[in-house]
């Protein structure tokens, strides 16, 4: 009989959002009447721009004439969008980031897992406790674990609680770890890193050999001039730093599927013999092997979203976006709840009321508000007593929103 990964035993019960899912249609089912707004995944509602959906229907234009048309294009990505991401996301901040080190892909969520392909088991790895499940989920699912004890925490990984007793910002390790995996703005409490604590991370990493995942997928968020956009920015960075971008929640590709990761040249990991690897060549190969590129009309709304209309309906997009998140943010705070982040970024996080468990503040709200959030312990054990919200939402429902959330708590 074949043999399974025994590793995939080890998981949880379900991954937090299927596990959302399952609570809120049970609902639904018995209560078919009930209004429920959902404020739990981070799943954009606003139409894609128009310049982009401009660019992809010129684009399906183009692949219904013999002259036109394409097929395979390269894994890496079309050139046309890896220079605009360089000259744009990047080379405009100061940055030296060339295209032939960005990897266009279908979506930094799978990126962060399938990056861990070209990295040895032996590797040790830290994350941020609250943090986003994929992070975990996967180290668990390639056997660089071991169990999981009673809060959720696995043997075997390095945790780093970030809660309002730090002010949401992890410490160093205590010992010396190789992998780290830094998300800003973060996912799930929507705070944000300085320069400074960036720095300290990257000058960590180059005393210890450690290579740091940097999740930039909520970037596009930041509105502080003084709060880096990408851990290149930091000197020294291009020699210790993955990092990865989104244009789910900037462009609102949630549904058509585009993103990128930036590999540096500069990038060096070691073999089991101790010689001194390039990284940049390992990915390339993983990805030509395991990936046969995004498609052409797609890279070409990616394109579109750095044309000078692209970047003015994109920015619409974020200001309404953010303006929902100051409007969940007020709304909470007026009924004597804590709350973080909401700022740069489009996640709120708050304390849950009294002594309530995340998950029971879930059920509550669910039952007596018809409205979904996101648990806090869903992302860690550090995450107990805190709750997500979203602000991907229309502006009716996050105004009903707050006023029913209000009604709860008040």
């Amino acid at each position: 009989m074949a043999l399974i990964n025994d590793h995939y035993l080890k998981l949880k019960a379900g991954y937090l959002f299927p596990e959302i899912g399952r609570r809120v249609n049970k609902f639904c089912e018995e209560n078919p009447s009930a209004a429920v707004i959902k404020l739990g995944i981070g799943d954009v509602t606003e139409p894609l721009p128009p310049a982009i959906r401009e660019a992809m229907h010129a684009a399906i234009d183009e692949m219904g004439n013999p002259e036109t048309f394409r097929g395979y294009g390269p894994e890496q990505g079309y050139a046309f969008l890896r220079d605009a991401i360089a000259k744009n996301d990047f080379q405009s901040r100061g940055v030296d980031i060339s295209a032939d080190e960005i990897f266009v892909s279908d979506g930094s969520k799978c990126d962060t897992g399938n990056i861990l392909d070209i990295f040895g088991a032996e590797n040790k790895v830290a994350v941020t406790d609250p943090v986003y499940p994929v992070y975990v989920d996967t180290n668990v699912m390639t056997g660089r674990t071991g169990e999981a004890d009673e809060s959720g925490r696995y043997a075997g990984l390095t945790y780093l609680p970030v809660t309002a007793e730090n002010n949401f910002v992890p410490a160093l390790p205590d010992s010396p770890v190789d992998l780290i995996y830094l998300c800003y703005p973060n996912n799930p409490t929507g705070t944000v890193a300085t320069k400074e604590t960036l720095k300290q991370w990257v000058d960590y990493a180059k005393a210890n050999g450690s290579i740091i995942f940097f999740d930039a997928a909520y970037e596009a968020f930041i509105t502080d001039d003084e709060i880096p956009h990408s851990i290149y920015e930091i000197e020294g960075a291009k020699e210790v730093a993955i990092e990865f971008r989104s244009f789910s929640k900037n462009a609102g590709f949630t549904g058509t599927r585009c993103a990128f990761t930036v590999v540096p040249k500069e990038l060096k990991g070691k073999t089991a013999a101790g010689v001194t690897t390039d990284i940049h060549p390992l990915w390339n190969r993983r990805h030509c092997t395991k990936f046969n590129g995004v498609s052409y009309i797609i890279q070409k709304g990616a394109e579109a979203a750095y044309s000078e209309q692209g970047k003015q309906q994109i920015q619409s997009l974020i200001a309404f976006y953010l303006e929902n998140a100051r409007l969940l943010r007020e709304g909470l705070e007026s009924v004597g709840i804590s709350v973080y982040g909401g700022v740069n970024a489009p996640y709120v996080w708050l304390k849950t009321p009294g002594d309530a468990s995340s998950w029971d503040f879930f059920d509550e709200l669910l039952q007596k508000a018809h409205l979904v959030g996101t648990p806090g312990s869903g992302f860690g054990a550090a995450g107990e007593g805190y709750f997500r919200l979203s602000a991907f939402n229309s502006r009716d429902n996050i105004n009903e929103a707050v006023t029913r959330f209000q009604n709860v708590v008040r």
